[in-house]
C-alpha cells in the first residue's frame, strides 16, 4: 500500500477519533463498558485494548529481536511468562495496597475479574517472570536485559493504549475541574463524595499522552543511543515513573500506603533506582554488539 494512501487513512482515523472522544467528553455520546457478549461471556473494550497494546508490542518487539539474533519462540515463550507473572504481580500489589478488603475473604484475592490490578506491580511482576524465564530456559537466545531494554522500548506503547480502556470504563480520573477538555463522568462512575460535580480530569488521557512520550524516547534511545545492555530498562523507569507522579496526583481513586499514594512512592524508589542503574549500565554494562548483514 502506497504510504500517501496510509497517510490519508491514518489522518481520517485520527479525526474520527477526536470527534468521538469529544462527544464522549460533552456527554453527547455514553459509552458501554461491553463490546459484546458471546453465550453467557461478556467481551469488554477494556480486555480488547489491552489485548490490542500487547499484540501491537510484541509484533514490533519481535521484529527487532529477530534483527538481533534472538529467537523468536524464546520470545513468544517469554512473553506468555512474562504476561502470567505481570498479571499476578498486578494483582499482589492492588492486594497489598488494599489489605484491609481482604483479609477477610482471602478467596476474593483470584478474582481477578473483580477489578484490581496495579501496573507498577504488572511490571514488577514481567521483570521478576524474565528474570526466571532467561535463567532455566536452557540455550535461551538472549540475556535478561537483552530482553528487558526490547520491552522497556516497547512497553510505554501498550500502556499508551491500555489507558484507553480505563476510557471505556469510565474509571482512573481525576479531580473536578472546568478545563475546557474536562470529562463528563455519568453519575453511577462518580467516586463517593463526588456525586455532585460531573467534569473531570481526564487523566487516563494525561498518562497515555505521557506514555507516548516516553515511547517516543526510550525508541529513540534504544535504537539510536543506547551503548550498553540494561541502559534502556533504567530510562523507563526513570522517564515512566517521572510522568506518573505528576498524574497521580491528580487522581480520585489511588491507592495508599498509610498517608502517602502508593504509586508516587513507588514512583520515587523506582526512579532513584532507574538512576543508580543507568550510571552503573553505562560504566559497567555489557556493550551492545551490533548485528551485521
Amino acid at each position: 500500500m502506497k504510504k500517501w494512501i496510509v497517510a490519508i487513512i491514518a489522518i481520517v482515523a485520527l479525526v474520527l477519533l477526536f470527534f468521538f472522544v469529544k462527544g464522549v467528553f460533552d456527554n453527547s455520546i455514553q459509552l458501554n463498558p461491553v463490546a459484546f457478549k458471546i453465550g453467557p461471556f461478556y467481551i469488554h473494550w477494556y480486555g480488547i485494548v489491552i489485548a490490542a497494546g500487547i499484540i501491537l508490542c510484541y509484533i514490533i518487539g519481535s521484529r527487532i529481536g529477530v534483527k538481533q539474533g534472538m529467537n523468536e519462540e524464546h520470545m513468544a515463550e517469554a512473553i506468555i511468562v512474562c504476561i502470567f507473572f505481570g498479571i499476578a504481580g498486578a494483582r499482589l500489589y492492588y492486594v497489598f495496597s488494599q489489605w484491609d478488603l481482604y483479609k477477610n475473604n482471602l478467596l476474593e484475592i483470584f478474582m481477578t475479574w473483580h477489578g484490581g490490578l496495579a501496573i507498577y506491580g504488572g511490571v514488577l511482576g514481567a521483570l521478576l517472570g524474565g528474570a526466571l524465564y532467561t535463567r532455566f530456559r536452557k540455550n535461551c537466545s538472549f540475556t535478561l536485559f537483552q530482553g528487558t531494554d526490547i520491552a522497556a522500548a516497547m512497553l510505554p506503547l501498550g500502556q499508551a493504549i491500555g489507558r484507553w480502556g480505563n476510557f471505556f470504563n469510565y474509571e482512573a480520573y481525576g479531580s473536578p475541574t472546568d478545563l475546557p477538555w474536562k470529562m463528563f463522568i455519568p453519575f453511577p462512575y462518580r467516586m463517593p463524595g463526588y456525586e455532585g460535580f460531573e467534569y473531570f480530569h481526564p487523566t487516563f488521557l494525561y498518562e497515555s499522552a505521557w506514555d507516548i512520550l516516553t515511547f517516543c524516547v526510550l525508541f529513540f534511545f534504544y535504537t539510536k543511543k543506547r551503548k550498553n545492555h540494561g541502559e534502556t530498562t533504567a530510562l523507563y523507569f526513570i522517564v515512566y515513573s517521572l510522568g506518573r507522579i505528576f498524574v497521580e496526583s491528580l487522581r480520585l481513586d489511588s491507592l495508599y500506603w498509610g498517608e502517602w499514594r502508593a504509586a508516587q512512592v513507588t514512583g520515587v524508589i523506582l526512579m532513584a533506582v532507574g538512576i543508580l542503574l543507568f550510571v552503573y549500565f553505562r560504566k559497567k554494562g555489557k556493550p551492545i554488539v551490533k548485528q551485521t548483514a
